[in-house]
């Protein structure tokens, strides 16, 4: 049996995405609430600009608050902005019966981040299965140039029943 949120209704938050994003500035007031439910978000700024079942894209400006000691966007606020994306893909994405907790990340700096970032993450739907989930996460520059790459870990579990 597929438990596809294809199939079922949309989670809280891709109905909450799918409401505010048609909003004037609805993308930077649906981050801005994002940012409110995890804080620390907020100290990068991050604006989700795209959000789709299992996958999830958003911005970080290049901002003095964010540069590391050669002016280019410190890897810290990158891989904010790489949880976030993964975050908010996994809570719009994942099937109703699971849940899942972070319990990792790996990332390699390819490249120097001297512009504004975009950061992604994406899955395919089969990936959604109890166990350690591996979530491809890029951030890019604007040129379109890989500045870190990694993969964060969740574990996914079966959500207790209710009786």
């Amino acid at each position: 049996m597929s438990h596809s949120n294809t199939n079922n209704k949309p989670t809280k938050v891709m109905s909450l995405y799918n409401r505010v994003s048609r909003l004037p500035f609805g993308n930077k007031i649906f981050s801005i609430m994002v940012s409110r439910m995890a804080p620390y978000f907020s100290t990068v700024k991050p604006i989700i600009s795209e959000l789709n079942v299992n996958r999830c894209v958003c911005q970080i400006k290049k901002r003095k608050a964010v540069h590391n000691h050669i002016q280019t966007v410190h890897v810290i606020a990158i891989c904010n902005g790489l949880e976030m994306a993964m975050g908010v893909m996994a809570e719009a994405s994942i099937p109703h019966h699971l849940r899942w907790i972070p319990k990792g990340m790996s990332v390699d700096y390819t490249a120097k981040a001297g512009s504004d970032i975009t950061c992604v993450a994406e899955v395919k739907p089969e990936q959604w299965v109890a166990g350690d989930m591996l979530v491809p996460v890029t951030a890019y520059d604007t040129d379109g140039v890989v500045v870190v790459q990694g993969t964060i870990k969740l574990w996914i579990s079966e959500k207790p029943s209710k009786h």
